[in-house]
């Protein structure tokens, strides 16, 4: 049974940092691409940040330079570190997996697997 699971959301303060994590089980990790997307109270779905099996990374242009993906393939996991947060970065967060030529990516439809999200939230 394919599972992905986030943990590490909470609430923190404007320019603080969180680290979320999200363990797969249920099929082979290391081979698919993996993304974090997040969506705010009435707005849609956004890609964050994507990573390539191989670790080749891409980054919306709102998280460039605060926030970092990591994958650790021999432990399913995967990691968004996110620093200088903002009360925009405000949202339900979702790590997702896929496999395809296209990774990494930040478009929904190229993923596959979703985990059930993680709330971050962000107080000015």
């Amino acid at each position: 049974q394919v599972q992905l699971v986030e943990s590490g959301g909470g609430s923190v303060e404007a320019g603080g940092s969180l680290r979320l994590s999200c363990a797969a089980a249920g099929f082979w990790y290391s081979w698919y691409g993996k993304g974090w997307f997040r969506q705010a109270p009435g707005k849609e779905r956004e890609g964050v940040a994507g990573i390539h099996s191989g670790g080749t990374t891409t980054y919306a242009d709102s998280v460039k330079g605060r926030f970092t993906i990591s994958q650790d393939n021999a432990k399913n996991t995967l990691y968004l570190e996110m620093n200088s947060l903002k009360p925009e970065d405000t949202g339900m967060y979702y790590c997702a997996a896929g496999t395809g030529s296209w990774f990494p990516s930040l478009r929904a439809n190229a993923y596959n697997y979703w985990g059930q999200g993680t709330q971050v939230t962000v107080s000015s």
